[in-house]
């Protein structure tokens, strides 16, 4: 996870947190340490960040500014959005009062277990 400063433009946190990402385990060999495709909104869309992605042997899948919408992209960024939208539903979370990042890194911590516990109870 990166935190940054509320005013920080979301694209400028996008390759480092790439380089963020952990070994992903799973076959047998060399972990991956990368995603096959990036999926993003019409914000990256950037002729610098598609060749960056590329270069890192990552496929951008992004939208196009100036295009309709209906490219296919919202059902895979509903999973993302929903998400935030649950974050957000705990006042502390939708407005930063903490100075200290741990202080706020332990907020979310707690609201996304108490997400999941709404969903196992759910399922039971």
């Amino acid at each position: 996870m990166s935190l940054t400063g509320g005013n920080r433009n979301d694209v400028t946190q996008l390759l480092p947190l790439l380089d963020k990402i952990p070994a992903i385990a799973g076959r047998v060999g060399r972990p991956r340490r990368r995603p096959d495709a990036l999926l993003a909104d019409r914000g990256y869309d950037h002729d610098k960040y598609r060749r960056l992605l590329r270069a890192r042997g990552i496929r951008p899948v992004i939208a196009k500014r100036g295009e309709p919408h209906g490219t296919g992209l919202g059902i895979f960024r509903y999973v993302v959005e929903r998400t935030i939208a649950w974050l957000h539903g705990f006042r502390r979370l939708r407005i930063r009062w903490e100075r200290r990042a741990d202080i706020h890194e332990a907020f979310l911590g707690l609201a996304v277990c108490l997400i999941t516990h709404r969903h196992v109870q759910r399922l039971c």
